[in-house]
């Protein structure tokens, strides 16, 4: 491991109480006032946080503004990493009040940093991708069916998960960022150049790279051009060029997954989370027409 840095070298640790996973973060400040972002997780997840940590290496080498890796390491609690401290606000937030132009930009922005992230291919004994996200599939639907909360319309979403489920053979894989939306980037330099950082690959994995836009939702709702300008940055479309029908196909049948998962998912935090999820499937089937149209409203 990168010994380079270590928690001896803080004279502040600051808990920040943010983000979904369980890890301990921390803003941690060495004697010179230095700033950094220091994560702990349990030995239990150890091995991925290591191999998290190299991969995070490959990708900030492409120059993608981004925590960037320094130290890993082993502690009492576990494993800890050290990266740059992002000196910004949240991009959820802040994004909307910019000018459209300005949001369209960064959506751009983001885009063009994701063809950075999926241009490193997934390992030779990844398993074939139409079998892995169709068992995928399979549990969700369970999941969603066996739950007790339900949402008027699941039976559209249910509809075009079956009739596109063909849509999946012989999809590509790569390194996938693995929770790629507006709550997990921040927003630098608000008021004079704002620009978009990429936070929290935590949730890392390999599949398909257009599975990777199954967030876009949360785009969506917060600054629907900057959630243009993510796919449009993606593809590189200008006036003489437009995104392939079969990526809207593709995305319907991911964001119609991950929908219904969402319930299930938000149930043991409470109602708030719960509520969240039944206005996002709302939205959803208000976007695709009742899952008629693959290209959602939002978009442009």
């Amino acid at each position: 491991m990168n010994k380079a840095m270590k928690l001896t070298d803080f004279q502040s640790l600051t808990p920040i109480d943010y983000g979904w996973s369980g890890d301990r973060k921390y803003r941690a400040v060495t004697p010179d006032g230095t700033p950094y972002f220091l994560r702990v997780t349990s030995r239990e997840r150890g091995d991925r946080f290591v191999k998290l940590f190299d991969l995070q290496k490959t990708v900030a080498a492409t120059g993608i503004p981004m925590c960037e890796p320094i130290a890993i390491g082993e502690c009492d609690e576990g494993v800890y990493t050290i990266h740059s401290w992002i000196d910004g606000v949240d991009a959820e937030a802040n994004v909307p009040k910019l000018p459209t132009e300005v949001q369209y930009r960064l959506g751009r922005d983001a885009g063009e940093y994701l063809t950075r992230i999926h241009s490193f291919p997934a390992p030779p004994d990844q398993p074939d991708w139409e079998a892995r996200f169709n068992a995928k599939n399979n549990r969700k639907i369970k999941m969603y069916t066996d739950c007790p909360i339900h949402f008027e319309g699941d039976h559209h979403l249910l509809r075009y998960i079956e009739e596109n489920r063909h849509l999946l053979h012989d999809r590509p894989q790569t390194f996938q960022h693995g929770d790629y939306h507006i709550g997990n980037m921040m927003l630098t330099d608000a008021e004079t150049d704002p620009g978009i950082v990429i936070i929290d690959f935590d949730r890392y994995d390999f599949g398909d790279p257009w599975e990777e836009f199954n967030r876009i939702v949360w785009c969506a709702q917060a600054a629907p051009l900057f959630a243009t300008g993510l796919v449009d940055g993606y593809f590189g479309v200008d006036e003489d060029t437009a995104v392939p029908m079969e990526f809207w196909r593709l995305l319907a049948l991911y964001i119609s997954s991950n929908m219904l998962s969402s319930i299930p998912w938000a149930i043991p935090f409470g109602e708030g989370e719960i509520q969240t999820m039944l206005k996002q499937a709302k939205d959803v089937l208000a976007w695709y027409d009742d899952m008629k149209n693959p290209v959602p409203t939002w978009y442009r």
